[in-house]
């Protein structure tokens, strides 16, 4: 049984076709019903975020199997295959797994170690769970997958810098008054980058948030939102000296803050530092406020700067997530070729313990002054010479599956004690087995 992975993303598709290929996420049972109805495919799960479409699958017939994933993709979205074919790509064995790994670890990610993705595939895998749609692989699969992002995670700084330039003005703020829950955020301006950067102090724990905008019913629009007060633009500086932390972002074509005006906002907070962050192009904040005492003023190049200085530690620690990977994909792979022989080994085991219960119970029907302890015992003692005689068969299996060569002793333990594979090899019969 092989994992394939047929897919797309924000690397391969633009937008305009990643959307026409998503899948509603309240609406998964449809489409993982189709897909594991297809030809020898027996475990499917559907990823479908805004920068991807991902199938992740389980087939004995890998060109088929992923041939007829990407028929289903085209004609589930009504897609005509020679338009969505050049934008997908197809893995399969150890290339699938790792591709996985290194998704759910977000090394594949837009912005590499944004945490969204892994929240993401656990949703997915939660859908095929529900609709039944996964089964002892892709189970074993995905948690394994989720258990090398949290090793990334904790073992790397993959996600610990600012890469963003929202977020870039959060980090700065913290650099330079530490804890943010004492402090007040003023917003002048209310476009999205305001907004995003109001959703970001807000996240690390600011004291409240004052929204001003020429256009009033907007900052009242964005101050409701935020559980602020909006201020009127013409009463900005009446209000300046209340806030901590400036974001500014207007359209203005010149500068609507200067060096005197932050002299005297200083002077009426009795010098207490202020952090100005100014992402308007033009700017905002005359650069001379930097030269004010206890004043802190970034511009957008300052924040790009940070950013692009984070993205390069990211990218060394995504290195080391690369070595970690490496490591898990020997250790799941290890398992995964174990599952040829798991049912012979579970069918021997049945017929060996099929023969001692007839034997001992013919015997133990002739000896009829055995009392329960001796009955007990006699019961071990079978027990265990069963055990000690399949534990070097079992142990060769196990470890011809490890290295890619269980056909031959399969097929040769099937003739030889005349094995049937039936479907009472559990799920938790494998499992048990393999994990003695």
């Amino acid at each position: 049984m092989n994992i394939v992975v047929v897919g797309l993303s924000h690397k391969t598709a633009t937008v305009e076709i990643r959307e026409k290929v998503a899948f509603a996420p309240t609406h998964m049972d449809k489409p993982l019903r189709e897909l594991v109805a297809l030809e020898d495919i027996t475990e499917g799960i559907i990823v479908s975020t805004c920068n991807r479409v991902e199938i992740y699958a389980t087939t004995r017939d890998i060109a088929g199997g992923m041939a007829r994933i990407k028929r289903f993709l085209a004609d589930y979205h009504h897609i005509p295959m020679e338009t969505l074919e050049p934008h997908l790509y197809s893995h399969h064995g150890e290339a699938a797994i790792r591709h996985v790994f290194r998704v759910a670890a977000s090394l594949d990610s837009m912005v590499v170690g944004e945490p969204q993705i892994l929240g993401q595939i656990k949703t997915a895998y939660g859908y095929a769970a529900e609709y039944k749609s996964s089964g002892i692989i892709l189970n074993r699969f995905l948690h394994k997958a989720f258990s090398v992002a949290k090793r990334v995670r904790t073992e790397t700084k993959i996600a610990s810098s600012a890469v963003s330039v929202s977020f870039a003005a959060v980090e700065l703020a913290k650099k330079i008054f530490g804890d943010l829950s004492d402090k007040t955020v003023m917003l002048i301006g209310a476009g999205e980058m305001c907004e995003l950067a109001a959703k970001h102090f807000l996240n690390n724990g600011v004291r409240g948030v004052m929204v001003t905008n020429r256009t009033f019913e907007r900052a009242v629009k964005m101050a409701e939102e935020f559980d602020g007060k909006a201020v009127n633009f013409e009463e900005l500086f009446d209000h300046l000296h209340k806030a901590d932390i400036v974001l500014s972002s207007t359209g203005a074509p010149h500068h609507i803050i200067g060096p005197k005006d932050v002299e005297e906002v200083i002077r009426r907070r009795r010098q207490k530092p202020m952090f100005f962050i100014d992402i308007a192009v033009p700017r905002d904040i005359d650069s001379r406020v930097n030269k004010v005492s206890n004043v802190y003023l970034y511009d957008m190049d300052d924040l790009q700067g940070v950013v692009a200085t984070n993205l390069e530690q990211r990218n060394r620690e995504a290195q080391k997530a690369e070595g970690i990977i490496d490591q898990e994909i020997g250790q799941f792979f290890k398992w995964l070729s174990t599952l040829d022989a798991t049912p012979t080994i579970v069918a021997l085991r049945g017929k060996f313990e099929e023969v001692r219960q007839a034997e001992l119970e013919k015997t133990l029907a002739n000896w009829k002054d055995l009392t329960p302890e001796e009955r007990k015992r006699l019961e071990a003692c079978t027990a265990a010479i069963v055990n000690k005689l399949l534990h070097q068969p079992t142990s060769l299996l196990k470890r011809a599956g490890q290295g890619g060569r269980t056909d031959l002793y399969v097929d040769a333990l099937r003739n030889l004690f005349d094995l049937e594979m039936t479907a009472q090899t559990t799920e938790t019969e494998e499992l048990g087995e393999l994990e003695e």
